[in-house]
């Protein structure tokens, strides 16, 4: 059983700066047999990617998204225009909850989803909602949904906000589904933004199948984060005796720089083009 993830599309560009980057995330996932596209970026250049990298579109099993922002989901409707079979469809049930950020006292700039359920109905898109807190993918893979609040640094973020008939209400991200793929070096936990908080999915995860966690790929969301939140995360982390940190996307520099200095070898930074084989 082997896992293999290609990084389609993320921040910074690929080594030989032959691929399209930008603000955003997308992963090819192999596992089981199966075929899974986590998150599609906010352009669609992915697709441009993937035919770069020799990465056929065409039969995937599965595309999730992480959370219903345009920097994860962007990119869905491009490719169902030029990706004529489209595979089931999963997110969690909160998903087409419409997003915002607060950019001034009282200005809302939406930052969700370009497309609604009812586009899903038009294309006769399989859609599955998650519900459960856990539910199983493949033989080896999981997916983690409503995930708790563990610790006291990774506080919400008063700049995203979710629009209820006319009213905005704080952000709790209840929508945010992780991936995690069991291996037989330990669990390794994709995660697309961690907006509720890297550390209070990891927690979260290990509670429910109690099993080592081997490596952390994906956004960590520590791009805003001060010196004691990302120092915080890191010694839970290093209690979590991962392996092997591959962040991405809203990291942030010194967040980047902090793992770096920490994890040494252990570390890497997973940017566009990038293949990750466990």
């Amino acid at each position: 059983m082997e896992l293999r993830i290609t990084t389609l599309i993320e921040n910074n560009p690929d080594d030989q700066n032959k691929l399209h980057y930008e603000h955003g995330l997308s992963l090819l996932i192999e596992i089981d047999g199966k075929r899974i596209l986590f998150d599609t970026g906010q352009s669609g250049d992915f697709i441009q990617n993937s035919n770069k990298l020799n990465q056929d579109l065409t039969n995937l099993d599965y595309l999730l998204l992480s959370h219903g922002h345009y920097d994860h989901s962007g990119g869905f409707q491009k490719f169902v225009k030029e990706i004529h079979k489209v595979p089931q469809l999963i997110v969690g049930e909160e998903f087409f909850k419409p997003k915002y950020k607060k950019v001034s006292q009282n200005e809302y700039k939406f930052n969700g989803n370009s497309f609604d359920e009812e586009f899903i109905e038009q294309k006769n898109i399989n859609l599955k909602k998650v519900y459960d807190e856990m539910e199983n993918l493949t033989e080896h893979t999981f997916i983690f949904h409503h995930f708790r609040r563990n610790n006291d640094f990774e506080q919400r973020n008063s700049k995203f906000f979710i629009k209820v008939n006319s009213s905005y209400i704080p952000d709790d991200f209840d929508d945010e589904i992780s991936l995690g793929i069991k291996t037989h070096k330990g669990l390794v936990v994709i995660v697309g933004c961690s907006h509720i908080g890297v550390i209070n999915i990891l927690g979260t995860i290990y509670e429910k199948v109690k099993m080592p966690i081997y490596a952390v790929i994906g956004g960590t969301h520590l791009v805003e984060a001060d010196e004691v939140r990302i120092q915080k995360t890191i010694e839970a982390m290093r209690n979590f005796n991962i392996q092997k940190v591959a962040v991405s996307h809203c990291t942030g520099e010194e967040g980047i720089r902090c793992f770096r200095q920490e994890f040494k070898e252990q570390f890497f930074y997973n940017n566009t083009g990038r293949i990750i084989e466990i």
